[in-house]
């Protein structure tokens, strides 16, 4: 049997999503084993990460930098906005290399059943992200959910007035999908298919 801190540490890590029990016992052991490669690496990144760990107040991500290096990348069309639900969808879309422009996370979506509300979301700093000008086109690139669309149908409400260009992802992305778990060709063609609001 594992000492105590060793088994905090197995049940810290089958807490992380995608570890059950037995892959978090398997990952521990091989820090254990590999002490010196595996384990000192890792506890240096994650007091560095731990230490500087801040969200973006522009956009929502999540950095080790104020804006986020998202946000300070000069090459970046500031004409062009992403909104997407989670940090998880912004990192996913932006893996696939073919949106130029800066992102908007709201932080979650619309959900009645879950007393998520408007209020409860960044879709305010988001209007008034719009309102102070200077993007031409807002891509509502939220998960292809009921309360995905829910949110993307109030955002698409809330910017109507505004003078830009509102599109969404393209059907590519499957009903009930949710970006993060989508592979880089499948987002590829939804970016390149979005099409205006309706």
């Amino acid at each position: 049997m594992a000492s105590p801190e060793i088994e905090a540490l197995t049940q810290a890590l089958a807490r992380l999503p995608g570890l059950g029990p037995r892959s978090a016992r398997r990952a521990v052991l091989h820090l254990l084993k590999k002490r010196e490669a595996a384990l000192t690496p890792l506890l240096h990144a994650l007091e560095r990460v731990n230490e500087r760990l801040t969200s973006c107040s522009t956009c929502g991500n999540v950095d080790t930098s104020d804006p986020c290096a998202i946000c300070a990348d000069p090459r970046r069309d500031t004409r062009m906005l992403c909104v997407v639900e989670e940090v998880a969808d912004l990192w996913a879309l932006d893996r696939s290399r073919l949106f130029p422009g800066r992102y908007h996370v709201l932080g979650g979506r619309l959900s009645a059943l879950e007393g998520v509300r408007p209020e409860d979301l960044s879709i305010d700093a988001l209007v008034s992200r719009v309102a102070a000008g200077g993007i031409d086109e807002v891509v509502l690139a939220t998960n292809a959910t009921l309360e995905g669309q829910t949110t993307a149908h109030y955002v698409a409400d809330r910017l109507e007035a505004l003078p830009v260009r509102l599109t969404q992802l393209a059907h590519g992305v499957p009903v009930g999908g949710e970006l993060d778990y989508l592979d880089e060709g499948t987002l590829a063609q939804a970016l390149r298919a979005r099409r205006p609001v309706t």
